[in-house]
């Protein structure tokens, strides 16, 4: 929380001392750490994306907006992944312009890439941290043109003079900072206007053009169900004529016809967004050894807290073992909330409430990730306080960890990516079958309601094409079986939730498990808890 005296400074900061023009910050750039992804890296992602781009095309993205927490209290700002992963910068109202083909910018030619930033401000950098300022996004990220972002409105950007005008979708809901004249919502309004975007503009309609491309003519009923269900979600939908064209079409000829009559958007979302999430699918030497480290360092934490849970802790002091272990290991942030759920709680998908306050002797769901340089894990345990399965728990627990064996053993390049899903979610349909818990394998799903495996990176999901398999993707295969009370089974099952999660590099020859160090197996999980922990003496005052 900012001190008491950030409410003292604002108040001040209407007084005739602050009324001043703003002091240039002379202090030293913020320090990048020495395995951040470098330069040289941005920079390649920046120009693969820009080849990707259609002729005559520019690429607009923006930076992350500050989100309030309460009052004049923000949340810790965390950087747009797609805007890190193009430029490094880590710092608010920001935007980013690449040029398929070079431009002439202020009088400098040759330009294909354009980062606007905030300024340096001596003041504003005492209060809220040292910034880059133009200087340094030139020096430390190697762009070719930066600038203050209050340039952006008067950089001779030719938004008329091209055809194509890509964005991802706009951030919304942002506030206006008065004192600021460059904020996100002015560098917002600035493209706007500028680049005459229609008021209209609906960034879903370009989305389902392309969704109704890639179902093809093969999927004619499934298609026709998608536009029937928008249509009613979205009435407006039924006017757009390319919707209109293809539910006309009664024929499969016809219908090949309507779908290669898709107009191009001059302002649109699905360009973009599907060249970055080709590049960001497609893992570098360099993301792979901060996931590593991600994944590593999440791993030791499953590990610490398996040794040092008993039924006399709660669920958030788990969660605070595993989150310590993470800041030990240099690690700025979890991935996502912590989950870590026992009994009744583990089988709830998301839950991160993290409050009940002692875990007894039921199950410990801990889906629990580090992020590592903005690099995600994402490794989830399930053990026993006690130190011992009961038989019940253990027949789930093994199920469980047969159907992620099946689905490693379907991890390889080449395959599809549902492929470790199907193969776990048949054991897991047949073990049920076998336990009695269900007498049709279509009551599966009630037990195992989600996906096997998503892309892991800068998001815990991912961006990905979601096509085959192949060298350098890394993905979850995280299967589970989840029985809440009133289940239509036998009560013995009642409250048992158990998911098993690993982060899977793909291979030219199959797939490497990042995740290993932490224990799988009943017997390996039950032999770490049998050891010492490092915090089995620490205790803390009562208050």
């Amino acid at each position: 929380m900012r001190p008491l005296c950030v409410a003292v400074g604002l108040l001040l900061s209407v007084a005739p001392v602050f009324a001043q023009p703003t002091a240039v910050a002379t202090a030293a750039l913020p320090a990048r750490p020495a395995d951040a992804l470098s330069p040289a890296f941005h920079k390649q992602r920046r120009e693969l994306l820009r080849q990707a781009l259609p002729p005559g095309a520019v690429a607009v993205l923006f930076a992350a907006p500050v989100r309030n927490r309460a009052n004049d209290v923000d949340y810790i700002y965390h950087q747009n992944p797609d805007f890190y992963y193009l430029t490094g910068y880590q710092e608010p109202d920001a935007v980013l312009v690449l040029f398929k083909e070079p431009q002439t910018l202020n009088g400098q030619p040759g330009i294909t890439e354009a980062l606007f930033v905030q300024p340096r401000d001596a003041r504003r950098e005492q209060w809220n941290g040292r910034r880059l300022g133009t200087e340094g996004a030139r020096q430390q990220l190697g762009l070719q043109f930066a600038a203050d972002n209050q340039e952006f409105a008067k950089t001779s950007i030719r938004w008329a003079d091209f055809s194509q005008v890509l964005l991802l979708d706009l951030p919304a809901d942002v506030r206006d900072d008065s004192s600021d004249p460059a904020d996100l919502h002015d560098l917002l309004d600035t493209f706007r206007r500028q680049a005459a975007v229609p008021a209209g503009f609906d960034p879903r309609q370009e989305a389902l053009h392309q969704a109704m491309q890639q179902q093809g003519v093969g999927s004619a009923d499934r298609t026709r169900q998608m536009l029937e269900n928008r249509i009613r979600q979205r009435p407006s939908v039924a006017q757009d004529a390319y919707v209109q064209g293809y539910l006309k079409a009664s024929t499969d000829a016809e219908r090949q016809q309507a779908l290669a009559a898709r107009p191009v958007l001059r302002f649109n979302t699905a360009t973009l967004s599907s060249a970055l999430n080709e590049l960001r699918a497609m893992k570098t030497a360099e993301e792979i050894a901060l996931l590593r480290r991600a994944v590593r360092i999440s791993a030791a934490g499953q590990r610490e807290v398996m040794k040092a849970t008993h039924a006399g802790l709660g669920e958030r002091e788990l969660q605070g073992i595993h989150e310590f272990v993470y800041r030990k290991y240099d690690a700025e942030f979890e991935g996502y909330p912590s989950i870590v759920g026992a009994g009744a709680n583990g089988c709830i998908l998301h839950y991160i409430t993290n409050d009940k306050p002692l875990v007894g002797n039921e199950l410990v769901l801990m889906d629990c990730g580090a992020e590592y340089r903005g690099y995600s894990a994402d490794v989830t345990r399930t053990i026993t306080p006690s130190g011992k399965f009961s038989p019940a728990q253990r027949q789930i627990y093994e199920l469980v960890l047969a159907a992620q064996e099946a689905g490693f053993a379907a991890s390889q390049p080449g395959a599809n990516f549902q492929a470790p899903d199907q193969a776990a979610r048949k054991v897991v349909t047949e073990g049920l079958l076998k336990l009695g818990i269900i007498n049709q394998a279509e009551e599966a799903r009630r037990y195992f309601p989600h996906g096997t495996s998503h892309y892991l990176g800068l998001d815990v999901h991912d961006r990905g094409n979601y096509g085959p398999l192949a060298a350098g993707n890394v993905i979850t295969v995280e299967p589970g079986i989840y029985i809440p009370a009133g289940s239509p089974c036998d009560q013995k099952w009642w409250n048992i939730g158990v998911r098993i999660e690993d982060d899977l590099l793909i291979t030219p020859t199959g797939y490497e498990n990042l995740s290993r160090e932490a224990p799988r197996t009943v017997a390996d999980i039950e032999a770490l808890m049998a050891q010492p922990s490092a915090l089995d003496t620490f205790r803390l005052p009562e208050l």
